[in-house]
């Protein structure tokens, strides 16, 4: 059985026992959350939303916080002595997905 979810602007396809990354959840390591915009559910039985399927959910366990690798921007206009560069580090939150209620 799988499913796919909707979390920070992102659509994610999931399954039990999968590890995904999402963006930032204002969450604890080893706490429980629950994911109920669920579009999609499939396996034995298909289940599509307009737009969320009623009543389904996502169960996970947040494994850990943390930021991604850095990416450098480097903005530059030629002949007129200009640059700047900057860095930045997204936040992310490792999640395990328990359960699939569907």
């Amino acid at each position: 059985m799988y499913a796919i979810i909707e979390t920070g602007g992102k659509q994610l396809k999931v399954e039990e026992g999968q590890s995904i990354f999402v963006e930032k959840l204002n969450a604890n390591e080893g706490d429980k959350v629950t994911f109920d915009q669920v579009l999609f559910v499939g396996g034995d039985s298909t289940k599509v939303g307009t737009p969320t399927v009623d009543g389904a959910t996502v169960n996970g366990t947040v494994e850990k916080q943390g930021k991604d690798k850095k990416v450098t921007t480097f903005k530059y206009k030629a002949k007129k002595n200009q640059h700047t560069k900057t860095g930045h580090r997204q936040p992310y939150t490792k999640v395990t997905i328990d359960a699939i209620n569907a």
